[in-house]
């Protein structure tokens, strides 16, 4: 699976860390619908920490179609509440 990290690039991460994933997405949700900012920010940090740790960076110059976009790390609860889609984040 691509994802991209908004103003960081592109990286591609295995399928089978999906659930690790979705785990930190209905954490960050959850932060949303509270809106508790603390968490958000700690919850957004650790995801986009966890897709960097888990996935290998593709090349500057590749454009692949990306399956996921995450917002970039200085994001604001509003700006990543306007990102959502119904399911969250990381498609389940």
């Amino acid at each position: 699976m691509i994802v991209r990290i908004m103003g960081e690039g592109q990286v591609t991460v295995d399928e089978s860390h999906l659930a690790d994933l979705n785990k930190l997405d209905d954490e960050l949700l959850a932060a949303m619908d509270k809106g508790d900012e603390a968490a958000f920010r700690g919850t957004l940090h650790a995801l986009l920490g966890a897709v960097r740790s888990l996935g290998a960076p593709l090349p500057d110059d590749s454009l692949e179609p990306s399956e996921l976009i995450l917002p970039n790390p200085d994001a604001t609860l509003e700006e990543v509440r306007a990102m959502l889609r119904d399911d969250g984040l990381i498609p389940g």
